[in-house]
């Protein structure tokens, strides 16, 4: 057998973009003017076209037990690319040769059926991913265990929260004896408890002689688990190597810092999503370096589609290597139909010098519908005076440098 069990040949994916179609939907009014005009026309005129390229002549090869990362911003093509290995997607241009038996985790309760129990579904999406019957019996007892719903076991999944869907998914996954194992972001749903398991589940995989691939933001999560990287922009592929310096690179290219970011409307249709952020220092004017030991602010503009009577927004700040650091949210609350804005004051925390990544989601229930993350960063810059109070502030180790009242007694 050859020493290859990934190999993608040139891989390139256009997508059509028609531009009287919004989300989903085409308007009838559009479809009614097209017909008008190609009927005058003699069926020359055509509806107006974009095309996207969401892979960009993508070539690489990946060894037999190779854990490869694939890493890259929001639209890098991360996710076109798993889907093209899982045989969901066909590309426009170029191939793929895979060897062996692949196993996918794409979307939270791929393959799931919501009317029926976790039992039920265990049998239906081991089948679906090529398991036979008695393989899964098998098997029965160790992905009941893993994914912890032992409880829940004959309860229907859509009762399910979406942590015991990715935990069952990911469960049933793991323990199929696939050569090949294909992992998007769903990971990040599960609480850390789960995800240190599965990281760990991974890593066993790999170390077993099979290949992983696996798509993350977390940078600390893939260099944990990788041993080597792929990093794509704009469908294109900047760099591959170990991880270590793949890592490095993204890092690098992040470091280009700005203080206002448009967000894009979301394909899909979501009852609400993030337009615009922008990032503030004490005085009010934009900036993305931030003097240490100062307040600042980010400044959220968002749309809301449809009545919320439970709303609520949330900020995070994360390293950019994924590690959070914290997160502040409004109080839930009705809102109607428009357009928002919120505005988040960071002037009780003081944060060690270097660069920083923006986290923005909006809520129901606890629900999330709309998530913006790996868009918006910031650099704490060292703005030390030279005195010592300032010195000991700026260097201490840590993330966090608030300071703290500290007394000593004698014995």
């Amino acid at each position: 057998m050859s020493s290859i069990a990934v190999r993608a040949e040139h891989l390139t994916k256009q997508y059509v973009l028609r531009r009287q179609q919004i989300g989903n939907y085409t308007a009838l009014r559009d479809v009614l003017m097209d017909k008008a005009k190609s009927f005058f026309t003699n069926g020359l005129s055509k509806p107006a076209r974009e095309t996207l390229l969401a892979l960009d002549d993508v070539s690489f090869s990946i060894p037999w037990g190779e854990r490869v990362g694939i890493i890259g911003k929001n639209g890098a093509g991360k996710s076109t690319l798993l889907k093209i290995l899982s045989r969901i997607v066909t590309p426009t241009a170029g191939r793929v040769t895979l060897k062996g038996r692949v196993a996918s985790l794409l979307e939270v309760g791929t393959g799931f059926h919501p009317e029926l129990t976790g039992r039920e579904n265990i049998f239906l999406n081991g089948a679906v991913l090529g398991m036979s019957r008695d393989e899964i019996r098998n098997k029965f007892d160790d992905i009941v265990a893993f994914a912890e719903i032992e409880r829940f076991l004959d309860t229907p999944v859509k009762r399910y929260s979406s942590g015991m869907y990715v935990r069952l998914a990911f469960s049933v996954v793991a323990h199929l004896e696939a050569d090949i194992l294909l992992v998007d972001e769903v990971l990040a749903v599960g609480d850390a408890a789960f995800q240190k398991k599965s990281l760990g589940r991974m890593r066993e995989v790999g170390g077993e002689g099979r290949t992983v691939l696996f798509v993350s933001h977390n940078m600390d999560a893939v260099q944990r688990l990788c041993n080597r990287g792929i990093l794509l922009a704009k469908g294109k592929q900047v760099a591959t190597g170990t991880i270590d310096n793949v890592v490095r690179t993204y890092l690098e290219a992040s470091d280009r810092s700005q203080a206002e970011y448009c967000v894009g409307t979301p394909e899909e249709a979501v009852p609400g999503y993030v337009q615009a952020i922008r990032i503030e220092s004490d005085d009010g004017i934009a900036s993305a370096e931030i003097p240490s030991c100062k307040p600042f602010a980010v400044n959220v503009r968002f749309q809301i589609n449809q009545a919320l009577e439970h709303f609520i927004v949330a900020a995070g700040i994360v390293t950019m290597m994924g590690q959070p650091v914290r997160t502040v949210w409004s109080k839930a609350r009705p809102l109607e139909l428009g357009q928002y804005k919120a505005l988040f004051s960071f002037d009780d925390i003081y944060l060690a010098c270097g660069m920083y990544k923006l986290v923005i989601g909006l809520s129901e229930y606890e629900r999330s519908f709309h998530y913006v993350d790996d868009v918006a960063s910031f650099e704490i810059l060292d703005a030390t005076d030279g005195s010592a109070d300032a010195r000991i502030v700026n260097y201490r180790s840590g993330l966090i440098l608030n300071q703290c009242r500290v007394e000593i007694f004698p014995q």
